[in-house]
C-alpha cells in the first residue's frame, strides 16, 4: 500500500514557474513508476508526465514538452513536477499516481495506476 500526499500548487501569472511534490508513504516507492495527471473542470483526467521507477526514463505529454520536468528522489519517497513557462490552459487540479512498475514500467492511462493523491489546485493567471 501507498499513500500519496501532493503539495506546491498555487495561483501563479502566466509566464511564471511551480514546483509539484508527491510524498509517498511505503517502503515500496522505489520500484513503483509514477505519473502526474490533470484534470480541469469538464474535461477528463489527463496524463501530464510519467517516469519509471529508476528515472531513467520519462514520458510528457505534448503541450508539456520543453516547459514541464518530472524527477524523483527515491531516498526521498518523493517525486517533483517541475513547471515553467505556465499557461492559463495549465490551469487544473494535478494529480500524482504510482504503480508497481513490475510488466508495466512507465504507464500512461489513468486506469494503469493503482495509488492517488488528493490532488493539488494550479491556477494560471492570464
Amino acid at each position: 500500500q501507498v499513500h500519496l500526499v501532493e503539495s506546491g500548487g498555487g495561483l501563479v501569472q502566466a509566464g511564471g514557474s511551480l514546483r509539484l511534490s508527491c510524498a509517498a508513504s511505503g517502503r515500496t516507492f522505489s520500484s513503483y513508476a509514477m505519473g502526474w495527471f490533470r484534470q480541469a473542470p469538464g474535461k477528463e483526467r489527463e496524463i501530464v508526465a510519467a517516469i519509471t521507477w529508476s528515472g531513467s526514463s520519462t514520458y510528457y505529454r505534448d503541450s508539456v514538452k520543453g516547459r514541464f520536468t518530472i524527477s524523483r528522489d527515491n531516498a526521498k519517497n518523493t517525486v517533483y513536477l517541475q513547471m515553467s513557462s505556465l499557461r492559463p490552459e495549465d490551469t487544473a487540479v494535478y494529480y500524482c499516481a504510482g504503480r508497481d512498475s513490475y510488466r508495466n514500467p512507465l504507464p500512461k492511462r489513468a486506469e494503469e495506476y493503482d495509488y492517488w493523491g488528493q490532488g493539488t489546485q494550479v491556477t494560471v493567471s492570464s
